[in-house]
Formats: structure tokens, C-alpha cells, sequence
């Protein structure tokens, strides 16, 4: 692992934290935290998290592909690896000295650069830190960023920034002036797939991604936490959305992605996607974009673009 800039202290994690114990923190320590983090101007936590010696699980690896419609192959999918380093990410942002809450955060956008294969019996090592404090209309932006390394250190084969917002939060001394502007108008495309998502989906992607964020659980978990309904989790689509690219996009790629409106479960969803080639006729790139096929609201819109 590449040195740390100066004053950034690295913490060295014993294996991968247990996400069902982070959140279980998390809403004992809500009501503290909320009081304590309301004084003062906030800044984010000079330190970087790390854990060496990471092996894929075989079975929750076939699990995860079956569910959102990857191939069955021995290269990871970059969901699948976004899934290793979200609880190294989730664990930043459960320190004390954190400043949001981290129950009630939302996804608002993913940016994923999957820059080598990666084998699903390679050793690996995750790093994940925050940066990127903003305000925003609707609350107070953070960036969490990810990076997996074959073990031994070299050259990130994967890397991937969260953009999250906590809602109704607002930090003294944080700037406002990076709230976003209006939201573009949308026009359906033409629908080239319906999903039709139960109730059950995201319990489904907690079993294989290990996050059991209680909105995505059961509309009784999620009213607890403001929501109307369970809503599915925003990589699930994402993943879902980059298998149905298909195995064009190679093992080396960009992947974006940004969500807008919540898919409240159960539900159906319209899905596009379009593909771009060279002067050659070799794909280059594709945009999905997923919407209500009820209400026409735009659920996410993404790419995936070819590296290098």
C-alpha cells in the first residue's frame, strides 16, 4: 500500500468489519452523536482504514452473480468488489469522529474504475477513507473512496468513490455553494427491459452483499428510519444495470453511475440502454438509464466506458 500523506493515520483492521455490528452501533450511538456533532465546524477524519489478506467467498460470490445477472465466471464482477470494500468504507464512516450520522445516509452517486481483472483466488487488500466535505441543498455531501490491491501492495486494480448525502444535516462552517442545481428534465426512452422487483429484494442483496441497512429490510425497519416503504439498495440496480451491458465491456472499465429517485419495493422498473462504437465498430460505451415506467420518474443513469 502507497504511504499515506502526512498527518493521515492508517488503521489496520483485523479482517473485514461486520456490517450488521457497525449498523448496530450506529443506532445506539445516534442520539450521542446527533448532540455531539451539532457544535463547531466539522471536519472529516485525518485517517485511512485498511485490511490485508481479503479472499472472495466462493459461494457468496456464485450467490451475487445468480442474483443480479453476472455470468458465472472466475473474474470478479466490480460489484462484487465494490461488496469487499464497502465495510472497510462503512467502518470510516462509523468512527467517532465522523461528523454525520451514519444511519438515514443516502447513495447519491458511484464512480467505479475497474482497471485490472481480478480472480476470485487472488489475495487482496482494501484501503477506504472520506473526503469531499460539501454542503448541498438537501443536507451535507461526503465522498468515500475505496481501493482494492492485489496483496503486497502495487498499483490499485479497483477503485471506486461514494458520493453520499446525509438529508437534513447541515454542519457549521461547511460550505453551501456546491448544492447541486435543477434536476434535468426526463423523457422515458424506449423500454429495452422491465424489471419486476419484490418485496424480498433487498433482504436478497443483503444476504450477498452483507449490507443490512434497515431501509432496504422491511417497510417497518425503513418507516423507522423515514422511509415509506423498503427501498432497494442503489448498487443492486447498478450491478444489475452493468450485467445487462453484457461481457462487451471487457474486465478493464468505468463505471458511473447516479441515483435519483428511490425504487420503493415492491416494484417494476423500466430499463434503457444504449451502446456507443468506434470508427472501427468496437463498443466503446454504453448509458443506461432506469426509470418508473408508471410515474415516468427517473430512478438512476449511468455509464460504462471502455479503459485504456
Amino acid at each position: 500500500m502507497s504511504a499515506p500523506a502526512r498527518g493521515i493515520e492508517t488503521v489496520e483492521l483485523p479482517e473485514l468489519p461486520s456490517l450488521t455490528r457497525l449498523y448496530a452501533g450506529a443506532a445506539a450511538a445516534a442520539a450521542r452523536l446527533m448532540i455531539a456533532k451539532r457544535d463547531g465546524a466539522r471536519r472529516l477524519p485525518r485517517a485511512r482504514h485498511h485490511v490485508a489478506a481479503v479472499r472472495p467467498e466462493l459461494e457468496r460470490l456464485t450467490a451475487y452473480q445468480h442474483l443480479v445477472g453476472e455470468p458465472a465466471r472466475d473474474v470478479l464482477p466490480a460489484g462484487y468488489l465494490h461488496t469487499l470494500a464497502f465495510p472497510v468504507a462503512m467502518s470510516v464512516m462509523a468512527r467517532e469522529d465522523f461528523p454525520l450520522p451514519l444511519l438515514g445516509m443516502v447513495h447519491v452517486r458511484n464512480r467505479i474504475e475497474y482497471r485490472e481483472p481480478v480472480a476470485y483466488d487472488d489475495e487482496l487488500e482494501i484501503t477506504a477513507w472520506t473526503e469531499n466535505l460539501a454542503g448541498h441543498r438537501a443536507g451535507t455531501l461526503v465522498d468515500v473512496v475505496a481501493e482494492v490491491r492485489r496483496a503486497g501492495g502495487g498499483e490499485p486494480v479497483w477503485r471506486g468513490v461514494s458520493t453520499n448525502i446525509a438529508k437534513g444535516v447541515f454542519l457549521p462552517g461547511v460550505d453551501k455553494a456546491l448544492a447541486n442545481g435543477e434536476r434535468e428534465d426526463f423523457r422515458p426512452p424506449l423500454q429495452t427491459a422491465l424489471w419486476r422487483l419484490g418485496a424480498e429484494t433487498g433482504r436478497e442483496y443483503a444476504a450477498v452483499s452483507g449490507d443490512y441497512n434497515p431501509i432496504h429490510l422491511s417497510s417497518l425497519s425503513a418507516k423507522a428510519l423515514g422511509m415509506r416503504r423498503s427501498i432497494a439498495h442503489g448498487m443492486y440496480s447498478a450491478s444489475r444495470a452493468l450485467a445487462e451491458v453484457g461481457t462487451q465491456k471487457g474486465d478493464a472499465f468505468a463505471w458511473d453511475v447516479k441515483f435519483e429517485a428511490a425504487v420503493f419495493l415492491p416494484a417494476r422498473v423500466s430499463l434503457n440502454i444504449a451502446d456507443s462504437v468506434d470508427a472501427e465498430g468496437a463498443w466503446e460505451r454504453s448509458e443506461f438509464v432506469g426509470w418508473n415506467p408508471k410515474s415516468g420518474r427517473r430512478h438512476f443513469v449511468g455509464s460504462v466506458s471502455r479503459l485504456g
